[in-house]
């Protein structure tokens, strides 16, 4: 009974696995000799996984406006701004990664420890010790432990990336506080291979520069993606039955 069990349960973790398969292999397969798709262009808020950004946020600022004057408190300068401050407007984003850590670490440690007792006098009955134990009993070494330990470790991390171009995005949120939230989205394709730049996260107006643009490193929350999709990126990627397998298989 229980081998039938493991047997169905065999059969259907496979089944599943198949249909997994088979629909990802019917969707590449139906993109044999052509190159991939690009997405359309669509509002970020009508995205089933859109969440509106929720943070702590200040008291409200009054804007005040003296009598007979044309300036207000929250006018940053006396003409018109023409930097990205709605919903809608679109600024960008210069990015600039250049990360790149070392490390090298190595640890060792050794122990040794060695202790000894004896009962050289017990009121004289040290001497029957003989016919307590099976047999004869050096009193001057009853006891005696020796202990030694040793551990030695050693890592090193070696790691560099770079990314470095411009994206433009958009301004989807105004938190209470002014700050904006933006979200943009680039696709190039080259042949039959798409290259796909993701960005989303918080800035503040006053950090936009006078072109309009804004650096990486300014961005609050920042998440940024860089991948592929087409014929290179397949070939980059283990096939569904080896990720399959590595995700199921415990040793």
């Amino acid at each position: 009974m229980i081998k039938s069990k493991r047997t169905w349960m065999v059969i259907g973790l496979a089944l599943a696995s198949t249909a997994l398969t088979a629909c990802s292999a019917g969707e590449r397969l139906a993109e044999v000799g052509r190159a991939p798709a690009m997405a359309g262009i669509e509002n970020p808020t009508t995205d089933p996984n859109y969440r509106a950004v929720s943070m702590p946020m200040p008291a409200p600022e009054i804007v005040r406006k003296e009598k007979n004057s044309l300036w207000a408190s929250n006018r940053q300068t006396f003409f018109e701004d023409q930097r990205a401050d709605n919903i809608g407007d679109i600024l960008t984003v210069m990015i600039d990664i250049k990360d790149k850590a070392e490390l090298d670490n190595e640890t060792e440690r050794t122990r040794e420890a060695d202790e000894g007792a004896g009962l050289n006098a017990l009121l004289g009955y040290e001497a029957s010790l003989a016919e307590v134990l099976p047999e004869n009993v050096n009193s001057g070494a009853l006891v005696g432990a020796t202990s030694e330990s040793g551990h030695k470790g050693s890592g090193k991390i070696d790691r560099e990336e770079k990314i470095q171009m411009k994206l433009a995005a958009t301004v989807t949120q105004i938190l209470p506080n002014g700050n904006l939230v933006i979200q943009g989205r680039q696709e190039v394709r080259v042949n039959f291979e798409k290259r796909i730049l993701e960005l989303a996260g918080v800035i503040r107006p006053e950090d936009i520069g006078i072109d309009n643009a804004i650096s990486y490193d300014k961005v609050a929350e920042a998440r940024v993606s860089y991948g592929g999709k087409g014929q290179i990126t397949d070939v980059q990627q283990p096939r569904y039955g080896q990720q399959v397998y590595d995700v199921l298989f415990p040793f």
